[in-house]
């Protein structure tokens, strides 16, 4: 079996990749990292590092690297060919991937099984978002026949990879928890035989409980943690509060949820403390700048921060934690950010009002934008 992974960063290796090879697929890489590229060509292995209460070491082999800027070619050989295509290479990269997995599709034998094409990005119905990429680029004569060679599946994932250390190398240090959750709707039962993951009906209530829970709790002890000088994000949890401000946070997401999804109250309690606990774990070292890094995407209209504060005013709630959470994401100031830097330019140049509907996608008439305005204006005075 083989599997055509885009993204041969670190959760890439760290995550996906790790459990593709633990199921019996040559992975092959593809990226435009030159460098890593060539890092990957010349190692017969890596290793993945699981660090936590029960640390372990795996050693990944069976792969190749693919330079997706410069042998496109290659590249639509082997989705053509392959078993599986995954991506983790950023929502918004998806759009530049997706060309060459569309002429893979053309090229594909119709005698072949419908290829799973799954994104595993950190954004609510991602795989959906590549689709249409995808089929922007097939001709509508020959969109009935690719569509008939492929599965597009949503998916919920969930690992912390932290920034790792200058002397790693292809070598990854991750968490020891790992969650792949699947939608199993276009496979017809048969799904992928993948050790670790999770098949459902509905991807929703996970991906809302990953993505407003991990995700915005994570985001919201970077930018509390920022402020108060804090380097990394177990060193952020330290302090009493960045911790008070996470879990005020996580209670209004986990209202949301629980209302929403049906979730077992007790339960979804249990899941951010479990959060929270992997958040403290010292042996990651995840900084506090890399996991606030992009705030204008985390600060768009169905992100963690403005997704469920939206929700929440709409049902007549003030969704008090989440909108103090937002005003430290628009003072995260971070010169090395290039949307730090932005958000900084809009800040000093623009209404709040504006700021609110180009960064925030609110319009003046949701219930949300007079109070993300008002978060706004208080950034700016300080930034002032």
């Amino acid at each position: 079996m083989k599997a055509v992974h885009f993204g041969a960063g670190n959760i890439g290796r760290g995550f996906v990749g790790l459990l593709l090879h633990e199921a019996g697929y040559e992975v092959v890489f593809a990226d435009v990292n030159a460098a890593l590229i060539d890092a990957l060509h010349a190692a017969p292995s890596y290793r993945v590092f699981e660090v936590g209460g029960e640390s372990s070491v795996h050693v990944v082999d069976n792969f190749r690297a693919i330079n997706s800027d410069t042998q496109s070619e290659e590249l639509v050989a082997e989705i053509a060919t392959a078993d599986i295509v995954t991506t983790a290479v950023g929502p918004n990269i998806l759009k530049f991937v997706a060309p060459v997995i569309a002429a893979g599709l053309v090229r594909r034998r119709a005698t072949l099984p419908p290829l799973p094409v799954i994104a595993c990005e950190n954004a609510i119905n991602a795989t959906d978002r590549l689709a249409e990429h995808v089929l922007s680029h097939v001709l509508s004569a020959d969109r009935a026949a690719v569509t008939a060679r492929v599965v597009f599946a949503n998916t919920a994932v969930d690992r912390i990879v932290p920034g790792q250390s200058a002397d790693a190398g292809i070598d990854v240090t991750v968490e020891t928890f790992a969650e792949w959750v699947i939608e199993r709707g276009g496979f017809a039962g048969a799904v992928p035989d993948i050790a670790g993951v999770t098949f459902v009906d509905n991807l929703e209530p996970f991906i809302e409980r990953k993505l407003f829970t991990v995700n915005t709790g994570h985001a919201t002890i970077a930018y509390f943690g920022h402020l108060a000088g804090a380097a990394t994000i177990s060193e952020a949890l330290e302090l009493s509060v960045v911790r008070d401000a996470a879990r005020r946070v996580l209670e209004e997401t986990s209202g949301l949820l629980v209302a929403k999804h049906g979730l077992d109250e007790v339960a979804q309690r249990a899941y951010r403390e479990k959060i929270l606990a992997r958040f403290e774990n010292p042996a990651l070292q995840d900084a506090v700048v890399r996991v606030g890094r992009e705030p204008m995407r985390k600060l768009s209209r169905f992100e963690r921060f403005i997704g469920p504060a939206a929700e929440l005013a709409e049902g007549g709630a003030n969704p008090v934690a989440l909108l103090e959470a937002i005003r430290a994401a628009f003072r995260f100031d971070v010169p090395e950010d290039a949307q730090s830097v932005e958000l900084q330019l809009l800040l000093a140049g623009e209404a709040a009002p504006r700021i609110a509907e180009v960064v925030c996608g609110l319009v003046p008439e949701h219930p949300l934008f007079e109070l993300v305005s008002r978060e706004i204006i208080a950034a700016q005075r300080v930034s002032r």
